[in-house]
């Protein structure tokens, strides 16, 4: 499913426009991208999904093309984890 497909569908559940649809999906896209990015809390959707940021420590890894150490430095990834209903969802239940 991609985007226009998932704002279709959002809108027919919802009962609401394509246009209203497309509205929340950006403002729930843009709001998870901002505390994520502040870092001091946890995105929950009950249920369904957790975003949270994680520090990823520094390390050195191997070229592998060439075997030669490369260093990456420290940095910031994001965590994203299924809840039990999504989780029960993926199972065919």
């Amino acid at each position: 499913m991609n985007r226009s497909e998932l704002i279709g569908a959002l809108a027919e559940r919802a009962e609401v426009t394509r246009k209203d649809a497309d509205a929340v999906l950006a403002a729930l896209a843009e709001t998870v991208g901002e505390v994520v990015a502040k870092g001091d809390e946890k995105v929950t959707i009950p249920g369904f999904l957790t975003f949270e940021r994680t520090h990823r420590a520094a390390r050195t890894a191997r070229n592998p093309q060439t075997g030669d150490p490369i260093d990456i430095p420290a940095g910031y990834s994001v965590k994203v984890s299924a809840g039990a209903k999504l989780k029960e969802a993926a199972k065919g239940k």
